[in-house]
């Protein structure tokens, strides 16, 4: 018998993978949490019926989401995230001597531990001396904090559920209260693919827009997400991802990639028609 995990993208769509063994499957309070060894992709992490995180495609998610805010302002030391329980976004952050401090709010311990046990890849800095673990809802965390971090990343699920609540313009107000004078925040911002994902994306988008000085949208091509094609948000009170991007100091830094480089990272502000059209 064959056994297919199937993610439903859409009400007419759905994405399957065949399944080698189903590792777990446990209800959280917070979500359903399932991990599943496959034939294609390796181990996945399975949140709610959504695939979170992918053994052969990480890399991608995780490589764009901090290299691209770490080589706009090369000085960054103090960095909050906000999800990230896998702990693949932590993973790349350390790589950066320069770093000296990183918190990582996530309000579902049981993520955690799962990363932990099924997820080496992802969780490997995870008892990092550098990192501080809050098990908390990061809405309440950043909630009166005051020019503290450099950069915040919202790595987050899509905007239904636990991370429902990172997508409010409260909870942008605050982090821009919490950010230092050339602060960053970058934001998983969906996909403009389909309908409700691409209404979640503009939303937020403008969210971002009434709060920060200079807001810009940047995309990454990820397989086993649904369409492929997703955006991360880049706010930020002075720091512009492509008039401040030094690649020479960037590249000088000698660390290893499979996904994101410096020519990377101005090509994906370029940004197709039709998604400029919806955040117009």
């Amino acid at each position: 018998m064959e056994l297919w995990f199937s993610e439903k993208h859409t009400d007419h769509c759905l994405f399957s993978v065949k399944v080698k063994q189903h590792l777990l499957s446990e209800k959280s309070i917070y979500q359903q949490i399932d991990v599943f060894d496959t034939e294609d992709f390796g181990i996945i992490l399975v949140l709610d019926g959504f695939i979170n995180v992918c053994q052969k495609d990480e890399f991608i998610y995780h490589e764009m989401i901090t290299h691209v805010p770490m080589a706009s302002n090369p000085d960054i030391k103090s960095v909050l995230i906000i999800g990230g329980g896998d702990g693949g976004t932590t993973r790349e952050l350390l790589r950066y001597d320069t770093i000296e401090k990183v918190d990582l709010v996530e309000i579902d311990e049981a993520v955690v531990q799962t990363a932990l046990k099924y997820l080496p890849f992802t969780s490997c800095m995870l008892h990092h001396p550098k990192l501080k673990l809050y098990f908390e809802d990061g809405v309440n965390f950043v909630n009166e904090k005051n020019n503290l971090y450099d950069l915040i990343i919202i790595d987050s699920t899509d905007p239904i559920g636990p991370g429902e609540g990172l997508f409010t313009k409260e909870f942008y107000q605050n982090c821009y209260q919490a950010l230092t004078e050339k602060g960053i925040l970058i934001n998983q911002n969906g996909s403009p693919y389909y309908e409700r994902d691409a209404l979640a994306m503009i939303k937020a988008t403008k969210k971002m827009e009434s709060i920060f000085d200079l807001v810009k949208v940047y995309q990454y091509h990820l397989p086993t997400y649904p369409s492929g094609h997703y955006l991360f948000g880049f706010a930020s009170k002075k720091i512009d991802p492509t008039a401040h991007l030094d690649a020479d100091r960037w590249n000088s830094l000698g660390l290893a990639t499979k996904y994101y480089n410096t020519a990377l990272h101005l090509g994906a502000f370029a940004l197709p028609n039709y998604v400029i059209d919806l955040i117009k």
